[in-house]
């Protein structure tokens, strides 16, 4: 099954999908296999995994009530086999408990900013539209990109956008805008835009795309907490996982990856004292990894799908169970 059989509505394609359908697919051989989407987004995974399997149950979460509405839709043909909740992935331990599922099959991270979120103009996640600053998945919480950027310190705002932007130039960009806010508030996407491009020096901004970008992934990952969700998210999933279980994380920068990344070695090291001339059973990994490294789309489905650039897929399996 290839992805181009599944393009999302207005020509999206889910990244990596036949990837992530080979990874998972072992898992979800038995009589009653249930998957948990922690980030369904327009639901192009969910929608070709219950396709793939027709014993299958879905439990889709996501905090933006247009991905939960559409994906509903989306996933219409597949309603008795689906629970779809609104709901932050860290919350993944109540959702499972609430749906009284003590251990699941699998779960799925697409993690980073949905198609709809990017694409809608008036939520302000993108630099290619003007619309107000507002950058949040869940429309309903009170922390926007317009607090974020007219009301933290300068050592704030040189924080966020070194540690979630990789931004070089982090404290001139914060400087810059202290200094603009100071005049009046930045309340627009192309407002913010044109002050990062000033700060950013000449030579480096003709190089490496829009100079706002890493600035617009800063303020959304801090408006989100969407590395503190992750952080708490993943071992929670981990820990749901049956025996011979999987896990398939999608990343689409560094600082996921990162924390993807940790989370999967930690659990697949053996944690006993070195040198011992026999592993000790309650010191073996529970987990092992089914990627070298971090696995990243081929050169066909980038031409294809630009959003798929920067993704990178790591997945384990559970091997033992907790001691």
């Amino acid at each position: 099954m290839h992805a181009e059989n599944h393009a999302e509505p207005g020509g999206h394609v889910p990244v990596m999908l036949h990837r992530v359908l080979e990874l998972l697919a072992p898992a979800l051989a038995g009589p009653s296999p249930v998957l948990v989407d922690a980030n369904l987004g327009l639901g192009g995974h969910a929608e070709a995994l219950l396709a793939a399997h027709p014993a299958l149950h879905l439990v889709g979460i996501d905090r933006d009530p247009t991905a939960i509405e559409r994906s509903t839709l989306r996933l219409a043909p597949y309603a008795g086999r689906t629970t779809l909740v609104r709901a932050v992935s860290d919350e993944l331990p109540e959702v499972l408990e609430r749906s009284g599922l003590a251990r699941v099959d699998a779960v799925l991270f697409d993690l980073g900013v949905s198609s709809p979120q990017l694409d809608e103009a008036g939520r302000g996640f993108a630099y290619s539209y003007d619309a107000p600053l507002d950058m949040r998945m869940d429309p309903e919480q009170e922390l926007t990109a317009h607090v974020v950027v007219n009301t933290y310190s300068e050592g704030e705002l040189t924080r966020i956008l070194r540690d979630y932007g990789e931004e070089r130039f982090a404290s001139r960009v914060a400087r810059f805008l202290i200094r603009e806010r100071e005049q009046d508030p930045v309340t627009s996407t192309k407002r913010l835009a044109e002050i990062v491009r000033d700060a950013i020096p000449a030579a480096t901004r003709r190089t490496g795309g829009n100079p706002a970008k890493r600035t617009f992934q800063a303020l959304r990952i801090e408006v989100n907490g969407e590395l503190t969700a992750l952080e708490r998210a993943l071992p929670a999933a981990l820990d749901a996982l049956s025996v011979g279980g999987r896990v398939v994380v999608l990343s689409y920068h560094s600082l996921e990856d990162r924390l993807s990344k940790q989370a999967l070695t930690a659990r697949t090291r053996d944690t006993g004292p070195p040198g011992l001339p026999v592993p000790l059973p309650a010191h073996q990994p529970r987990f092992r990894l089914l990627t070298r490294g971090a696995e990243l789309p081929d050169e066909e489905e980038v031409a294809r799908n630009p959003r798929a650039t920067s993704a990178r897929l790591r997945a384990a399996e559970r091997i033992r169970e907790p001691e």
